[in-house]
């Protein structure tokens, strides 16, 4: 079968580690240039580094996603070294839970600029590049089950999660007319070194019961998820297969939220 990523240039923010970095070797296994971006340098280039000895095409770039130069700079960078950009995954998330009365304005804000605004910088950025190469592209969001349901202890996360499947709406409603798709994924419960400082920060602040466990136990296919089962829904996104598919937002969690 052949390789659906050939000659096609991606993205991925936040693939030092988890879902993202997933997502990367992923793509690059199919024949993508991929741009590990992240704030953790370190830890992209052991990604990037992992991916070209196994004979793929990669690079590292330490990038904050909430500062539109270091977004630019790194869009740049991929185009000179990669000639083009094709798809970008704005996946760079964090979450740091409270209870909900306890919630503070920096809580809610350090939330919002990362998984909202970064997002936004992505998909405007991206969206630029591709305008400037005079070619259809793709932008593809992480969202969440948390933004099609709020949790307590998530509050800030779930608002940041809900804002990005209404970004995915209207970008890909703004930049149709330049042939450029916008779509997310909603993952649920993945077992990522996210989730272990969650039940850390959970056990922290007295919400240990609602942690990975306690919510693995509604997901039903019975398992929480792997970061190789993002995978392939990742691909779809990234490549030519879903070119009459934008503005949606696919759930990837198990069947833990119906809607």
């Amino acid at each position: 079968m052949a390789q659906r990523m050939v000659n096609r240039s991606v993205i991925v923010t936040g693939a030092a580690s988890g879902i993202g970095k997933a997502i990367a070797e992923g793509l690059a296994l199919e024949g993508a240039s991929v741009c590990i971006a992240d704030l953790n340098l370190e830890a992209a280039q052991l990604v990037a580094s992992g991916i070209v000895s196994s004979g793929g095409k990669a690079i590292a770039l330490q990038v904050d996603v909430t500062e539109r130069a270091s977004v630019v700079s790194a869009i740049a960078t991929t185009v000179q070294v990669f000639g083009k950009l094709d798809c970008y995954f704005n996946n760079a998330g964090f979450n740091q839970p409270m209870k909900f009365l306890e919630i503070t304005e920096q809580n809610f804000d350090q939330i919002m600029r990362v998984n909202a605004l970064g997002v936004l910088i992505g998909i405007q950025e991206a969206a630029k590049q591709y305008i400037r190469q005079g070619t259809t592209g793709k932008v593809v969001n992480t969202a969440s089950i948390a933004g099609r349901t709020g949790f307590p202890s998530f509050a800030p996360y779930s608002a940041s999660k809900a804002s990005v499947i209404s970004l995915t709406q209207a970008g890909a409603r703004a930049l149709a007319q330049h042939g450029v798709t916008v779509n997310a994924f909603s993952p649920g419960v993945v077992a990522t070194p996210l989730w272990v400082k969650l039940d850390k920060d959970l056990e922290d602040i007295g919400e240990g019961d609602s942690g990975f466990a306690s919510m693995s136990g509604d997901i039903l296919l019975g398992r929480p998820a792997e970061p190789s089962d993002i995978v392939p829904t990742a691909l779809f996104l990234a490549s030519a297969d879903s070119d009459y598919v934008t503005g949606q937002t696919m759930a990837i969690d198990g069947g833990m939220i119906l809607v």
